[in-house]
């Protein structure tokens, strides 16, 4: 590491010729769309021998993923010391009950002389890392806001670490430990500090109610649909975003004659009623209820519950024309019999659904219901995103344990009522706490039984809790929510009965001791705190995790995540999460449980993609291209391209029962297109068939300004290999008993003729002429291509981080030929060596298993050659001795996560390190070195990939 370091330190202060490095190597850290200051630290706390922060202000809405890392840490025997103060008042006594909470964390008052420091530091080996800035312990700090911080990493001897350390244990001898009684005394002076700024939610509100920007943008698309003469529209908005707002502006805006809502809660009904007379304004007497207890038919507003409404007798007062608008809110419901009856009553003039979440697991279509016509769609991640939801925290654990076997929902229920379960839980919620002075929390079950007895047994323990089920009349369900929000309960415990419909914006903590069986069910507890509420600066989402075989759902959920790609889940579990300011944190027992559960389950198998494949359909009233699965944020074209179950697109439609015809050849030509192009790691085959569906030839000029204005890169090399791709003859290579080519119909895509200019081979050119069908799935998978390679570097070869085969490698390289079935391990060409490194070898038995690559110090590898090689081998020599030659460096964790590697960038041999070594039982001669990377790997790679 000392050669390391010493390089970092000169590559990052002195000169950029030495090489640098990510983790050790001095860097300015900020807050960005996909970086904040925050992942620098976690990262530095989870790899650290101990650590002190010398923090002047903390919040407390930062304290719960920093809780997770030091439940982590703690497992490990690795403790920290946070020395803070009380200088102006900024901290709130709370943040002091709360961090006495974390056993292994050393709290120190500093003395009153204003202090007001920020820097973080931590000790590895024989060196330290310092994080000192403008960045305060706080939630906006950390995520959001703009700061700078210089992060430097020195050796133990070196002057800088020196003068830290002495000033770090000067303050330490000068601070008291915080105890119980300085806490008591500080809150009795404690007085909130006037803040001179205000955040948006302090901001004062308007006595008019006026629309915000999202409710804004979906107003405007209903008007548009309007317009067009369409008499349905759906809205998806998500729970807290000002749905009932937003209807109440839709309807000011339509001035119908009469107008009914349509709910399935009287509550709900009162409740809107409200919202639209604060919105609509006018006399009282126009707005009425249809209920149980209210028949106000002669108003100008209703609000009425299903119930009552679809009554034969009361549609019978009724005319078919009775309302020119109607609101069914929830519209998720309304394939059920009882809305049937209402939309077979009336013909009003227009019909607006509402609902947060439009999809149904009773498989019913509602978007056919509404004409397909989605007008607008505001979803969690979008919401959060635009500041209308209350943030949330959330931490995946591991459920009790005990004698090495999980107590989940799955277990007897006397285990799950178990008094040592029970603690445990109650430890769980007391540790990651809530915001605000007393929880109010809600807790999601599996069991009524265990509603009943845990809220029981919570009551014993000194948290005041009362089971509410499906069994429990409205009224009594009302009183027990009112309770709650008046502090007479901490918690309400159920068992899927607050999913949707009802709210409590006062609560402060959503705890979930079941299976996640659905992503949607998981969305809508999630989403029953997270409405804003005076006071309310974050949610805590506790959540114990089981052996559970769902447990691959909850990332999914969280991350609002419909493709379906397996490396993206792997991804979202393993790296911390964030949705602006909200986190997403796993224990790391529980990232275990999840990755356990995501090895064991197929995201890509025929029945989950029937499903999406029909949700979609539904969503937009056809069958879906592959182009509406990327453009609508569904399953990733690239699922139905790597499926081993069909060749092409067109194969699974017929699958889902599609009446889609084609040739042999045609299917062939599809195959072709979905296996090698579809992924967009390189646009110029597809741009150059783009054209051609348009113009009978492009010239080689046309060809070239058609790169050019895409802006990707062009040379002879790359033209070259285009048409060895599009002519197949890069494929012309044997498997088995055939070869590639001849896999994908034999004939060449494109040509060129006597002028050179790039023409449709004549079977083709007459296949998109005579088959209408096959042009619209050639077409689509050219556009869907183009489309996902938007996030690959036009101007390289290759991108940093992107994942790719060994024959992406070989076409990207412009190689004549597919040879990545006899690669293996590398292949050295005349300019150019792809590399290909399995981290982790499943199986000592295994060839590559012999090679024992590391990462040695974030930076280098060492990486060995097939064997037998010796430093006299031609090969070797050739890569040795190379002027210029570029290696390109490809890493996958282990065999277990597929064929795809990620690209690290470009490594240099360390010629002091080339030696002549002998490898595995047999002692094989092989040539070892130490390969280092051009580009320093960044943190969130090397836990993805080295750890």
């Amino acid at each position: 590491m000392n050669d390391t370091l010493q390089d970092a330190i000169l590559n990052g202060l002195y000169d950029l010729s030495y090489p640098g490095h990510e983790i050790v190597g001095p860097k300015l850290l900020t807050n960005t769309k996909h970086e904040n200051i925050w992942l620098t630290l976690s990262y530095e706390l989870m790899h650290c021998k101990n650590f002190t922060w010398a923090v002047a202000f903390i919040t407390q809405d930062m304290l719960v993923p920093f809780k997770v890392i030091m439940a982590d840490l703690a497992q490990q025997g690795i403790s920290g010391t946070l020395i803070t103060g009380d200088y102006l008042n900024f901290n709130n006594p709370r943040v002091f009950h709360e961090l006495l909470k974390i056993d292994n964390l050393s709290i120190k008052i500093a003395p009153k002389n204003g202090f007001h420091v920020k820097g973080y530091f931590f000790e590895h080996d024989d060196w330290q890392t310092m994080i000192i800035g403008s960045a305060n312990f706080t939630r906006s700090a950390l995520l959001s806001n703009y700061e700078l911080a210089l992060k430097v990493s020195a050796k133990e001897n070196a002057t800088l670490t020196k003068q830290i350390n002495k000033q770090l244990e000067t303050l330490k001898k000068v601070s008291q430990e915080l105890t119980s009684s300085w806490l008591q005394t500080y809150e009795q002076s404690w007085v909130r500090p006037q803040i001179k700024w205000q955040t948006k939610s302090q901001l004062p509100i308007s006595q008019e109610i006026v629309p915000n920007q999202m409710q804004k943008a979906a107003l405007k698309q209903l008007r548009q649909l309007i317009a067009r003469g369409q008499s349905r529209g759906l809205i998806v908005s998500a729970t807290g975003t000002g749905k009932t707002y937003l209807g109440a502006f839709a309807v000011k805006s339509f001035k119908p004659q009469k107008f009914i809502y349509v709910v399935h809660r009287e509550q709900i009904a009162r409740n809107a009623l409200a919202s639209f007379y604060q919105v609509i304004g006018g006399a009282k007497n126009d707005y009425g209820l249809l209920t149980g207890n209210k028949h106000e038919l002669n108003r100008k507003y209703i609000f009425a519950t299903v119930q009552t409404l679809s009554q034969s007798k009361v549609l019978a007062e009724l005319s078919q024309t009775e309302f020119d608008y109607i609101l069914i809110d929830e519209a998720h419901r309304s394939a059920a019999p009882s809305y049937q009856r209402i939309f077979k009553k009336f013909k009003p003039k227009f019909w607006l659904g509402m609902t947060a979440t439009p999809e149904r697991m009773d498989n019913q279509d509602v978007y056919q219901l509404f004409d397909y016509n989605l007008a607008y769609e505001i979803r969690l991640r979008d919401a959060l995103k635009e500041q209308m939801l209350t943030p949330f925290h959330y931490v995946g654990v591991a459920d009790y344990e005990v004698d090495n076997e999980v107590i989940d929902e799955t277990a007897n229920l006397r285990y799950l009522l178990a008094p040592k379960r029970v603690d445990y839980v109650l430890q769980q919620l007391d540790y990651y706490g809530y915001c605000g002075n007393r929880a109010k929390g809600l807790v999601f079950c599996s069991r009524q039984e265990e509603a009943r007895e845990l809220a029981q047994a919570f009551s014993a323990k000194g948290y005041p809790a009362v089971a509410l089920t499906n069994q429990d009349s409205e009224k009594r369900r009302q009183e027990v929510v009112e309770q709650l929000e008046r502090g007479k309960l901490d918690y309400i415990i159920t068992v899927d009965l607050f999913n949707e419909g009802i709210d409590i914006p006062a609560l402060n903590q959503i705890v979930m001791l079941r299976n996640t069986q659905s992503s949607i069910v998981f969305i809508q507890q999630l989403g029953r705190g997270l409405r804003k509420y005076a006071g309310k600066d974050y949610v805590t989402v506790i959540d114990f995790i089981g052996n559970y075989k769902n447990n691959y759902l909850i990332p999914i959920a969280l991350n609002q995540d419909n493709s379906r790609d397996i490396d993206q889940v792997r991804k979202e579990t393993i790296l911390p999460g964030f949705i602006d300011v909200s986190t997403i944190n796993f224990s790391q027992i529980a990232s275990t449980k999840i990755l356990a559960s995501l090895d064991k389950i197929k995201l890509d198998s025929v029945k989950e993609l029937k499903q999406s494949y029909q949700e979609l359909k539904e969503k937009i009233g056809r069958v879906p291209l592959l182009f509406d699965f990327a453009n609508y944020g569904s399953t990733s074209p690239e699922v139905f391209a790597n499926h081993t179950g069909f060749q092409n697109y067109a194969q699974f439609l017929v699958k889902m029962g599609e009446s889609v015809k084609l040739t042999e050849f045609e299917n062939a030509i599809l195959s072709f297109l979905t296996k090698e192009l579809l992924n967009g790691k390189r646009p110029h085959e597809l741009l150059l068939l783009q054209a051609l569906l348009t113009k009978e030839y492009i010239s080689h000029r046309e060809f070239e300004n058609i790169l050019k204005r895409f802006g990707t890169y062009c040379n002879e090399a790359v033209l070259k290999s285009v048409l060895a791709i599009l002519s197949l003859d890069f494929f012309n290579v044997k498997q088995r008993q055939t070869t590639k080519k001849t896999q994908y119909g034999g004939q060449s895509l494109v040509q060129q003729d006597d002028l050179l200019n790039y023409v449709l081979a004549p079977k083709l050119s007459q296949a998109l002429q005579n088959n209408h069908i096959f042009k619209q799935l050639f077409t689509d998978v050219v556009n869907t291509g183009l489309k996902i390679n938007q996030r690959y570097n036009k101007q390289e070869q290759f991108t940093l981080y992107q994942q790719y085969e060994r024959k992406d490698v070989c076409r990207l390289l412009d190689w004549p030929k597919d040879v990545s079935a006899p690669m293996y391990g590398y292949r050295v060409d005349k300019k150019e060596t792809p590399i290909f490194i399995t981290y982790e070898k499943d199986s000592s038995q295994k060839r590559n298993a012999l090679y024992h690559n590391t990462l040695e110090d974030g930076q280098t590898l060492r990486w060995y050659t097939r064997a037998p090689r010796h430093i006299d081998s031609d090969e070797v020599k050739r890569l040795l001795n190379t002027p210029k030659m570029k290696l390109h460096l490809f890493v996958k964790k282990s065999d277990a996560i597929g064929k795809k590697f990620f690209y690290l960038g470009q490594a240099d041999i360390q010629r002091k390190t080339v030696k002549e070594e002998l490898l595995g039982p047999k002692k094989k001669a092989v040539v070892g070195m130490n390969l280092r990377l051009q580009q320093p790997l960044e943190s969130k790679m090397y836990q993805l990939l080295f750890e």
